[in-house]
């Protein structure tokens, strides 16, 4: 049996990968799925196609097939008259059946139409309001037909619980009315002589109002000029006012500028002949000493004490040389001139 099992697969066959004997008895590797090798199958076919494609010289540089394009626009035309002779069938079909429902249509019309006359005819022969057995119900001539409710005050028929006659329904009931009438033209004849009355009444009011009005109103106007007079005094006393505080104003701020003026003119002194700009020494001497400096405004040392050094330095180096002959004199001059400097310093 051979060491490696081959599997392959291509458009007509599967292909599996190759798997090793190891791989087989421990298991290492797992099968390949078959949708994904069917997809790098089809990957690999599609890129084939594409390389055909570009070269091959006739149909890159036409760029289309045209006998399939031919083929496409025969197959669209035969679709399209078939479509059309379809389309033309459906409309001829729908005109029919339009003709046959508006037939129809037209004959039910008439038949309702002659059943409803049928009807009719037959109401109005057959079917008479005098020929029904209840037509004393509600016949329009029951009332004259019938006798009236009562020939008297008195009359026997007019019982009680028969309420054919109540109170104010006796046959003197007219000359009973013209008495009522008579009395409402006498309350209505008093009304309006009533309403006279109050329209004379509230015309007077309303006059004694108007006037009244009237003397308000002037009054008002009196107000409102002597509001206007005193307010144009107050405007003419503020603005008098005004005036005389903005010339104050004006004088403070003159005299505010003047000294402004002073004042900058004071600081540029002090500046220029202060201590920062002209380098005075003496602002570097602090309160722990003469021999120490602030270090923010020494400005260096003065001629004096440089000559004062270099005179101490000299006489260190006079001494030095007594006491060590034999010893080169450059080295003392750094050493003196460190420890001085640091004894300036700090």
């Amino acid at each position: 049996m051979s060491a490696d099992l081959h599997y392959g697969w291509s458009r007509k066959s599967l292909t599996y990968p190759s798997l090793s004997v190891r791989s087989i008895m421990y298991k290492l590797d797992l099968p390949v799925d078959l949708k994904e090798a069917a997809l790098l199958e089809r990957r690999r076919n599609a890129e084939l196609q594409r390389q055909d494609r570009v070269f091959n010289s006739k149909a890159r540089t036409i760029g289309v097939d045209k006998q399939a394009l031919d083929v496409q626009v025969h197959d669209k035309n035969i679709q399209k008259e078939i479509e059309n002779k379809r389309d033309e069938a459906y409309a001829s079909q729908m005109k029919q059946h339009d003709s046959i429902v508006c037939l129809l249509d037209k004959r039910q019309q008439e038949d309702i139409k002659n059943l409803n006359r049928a009807i009719d005819e037959f109401r109005l022969g057959l079917q008479k309001k005098e020929n029904r057995r209840e037509f004393d119900l509600y016949d329009p001539q029951a009332l004259k037909k019938d006798l009236p409710a009562r020939l008297y005050d008195e009359d026997p028929r007019c019982s009680v619980s028969g309420m054919q006659k109540l109170m104010g329904e006796d046959l003197n009931h007219r000359n009973r009315k013209k008495d009522q009438q008579e009395q409402l033209r006498e309350w209505s004849l008093q009304q309006q002589q009533e309403w006279a009355n109050a329209l004379e009444d509230q015309k007077l009011s309303e006059s004694l109002y108007d006037k009244m009005r009237i003397e308000l109103d002037q009054k008002a106007m009196e107000l409102q000029k002597m509001e206007e007079s005193a307010r144009k005094a107050i405007c003419m006393h503020t603005k008098n006012f005004n005036k005389a505080q903005a010339a104050e104003n004006s004088k403070r701020k003159e005299l505010e500028k003047n000294l402004e003026i002073e004042d900058n003119f004071a600081e540029i002194n002090n500046l220029v002949k202060g201590d920062l700009l002209s380098e005075n020494p003496d602002q570097a001497s602090s309160v722990f000493g003469p021999h120490r400096v602030v270090p923010d405004r020494w400005k260096g040392m003065t001629p004096q004490q440089v000559q004062e050094i270099q005179n101490i330095q000299q006489q260190q180096i006079q001494e030095h040389l007594v006491m060590y002959p034999f010893r080169n004199p450059k080295y003392y001059v750094g050493e003196i001139l460190v420890q001085e400097l640091y004894s300036l310093l700090y």
